[in-house]
């Protein structure tokens, strides 16, 4: 995440309409705004090899899979976000123009900026969605992935077994191998496309 913008600050409604009007993206955290730089390549690819997937796996369902232009507000924590891919399956969210409210799985894909932040406080406010059912990072430069899972306990598990395999989404009762969740990503020191 980057610095705060010196601007005054916000109100959540306010900062609707202003971000609105903006050439860039904002994510809004208690009444300040955080510019969000472009991503690199693999970032890109990541995101869009999954997004791709769950929309082929969601067609014909109450479910929709959406990337990085949806705001995803989280009102409990006064914040606003644009996570790299959400699902959601409640039907506000299906009627929803900008903001989602009520995601069933959210992905971040990590980068060197972002990896601390998206494991510490972002998750800490996406837990406070009581409809977010699994939460994946995945790291492209590792070719590595986490899920979290929230228990009937409300508790949160880190899946490891699942992520050695496969990005595997109970909620949603889906597999994405990892070889379709790192298609055409580039292995640190070859050229994109190259075999590694």
């Amino acid at each position: 995440m980057a610095l705060p913008l010196p601007a005054p600050r916000f109100d959540r409604q306010d900062y609707f309409t202003w971000e609105a009007e903006q050439p860039l993206k904002h994510e809004y955290v208690a009444g300040e705004v955080f510019v969000q730089a472009g991503a690199r390549q693999n970032h890109v690819v990541v995101a869009l090899n999954i997004a791709a997937a769950l929309r082929q796996h969601l067609r014909g369902t109450p479910c929709r899979s959406y990337i990085s232009d949806m705001q995803l507000e989280v009102v409990q924590a006064d914040a606003v976000f644009y996570p790299d891919v959400v699902v959601s399956c409640h039907p506000e969210d299906l009627a929803a123009e900008r903001v989602l409210r009520h995601p069933r799985v959210i992905v971040e894909v990590l980068s060197d900026s972002t990896v601390a932040y998206d494991r510490g406080g972002k998750f800490a406010a996406y837990r406070m969605l009581e409809s977010l059912q699994e939460y994946v990072l995945i790291d492209p430069e590792h070719r590595s992935l986490e899920i979290f899972r929230r228990l009937p306990s409300n508790d949160w598990l880190l899946a490891t077994g699942d992520s050695a395999r496969a990005l595997v989404l109970a909620s949603l009762e889906m597999e994405i191998g990892l070889d379709e969740v790192f298609e055409d990503v580039a292995v640190p020191g070859t050229q994109p496309g190259a075999a590694g």
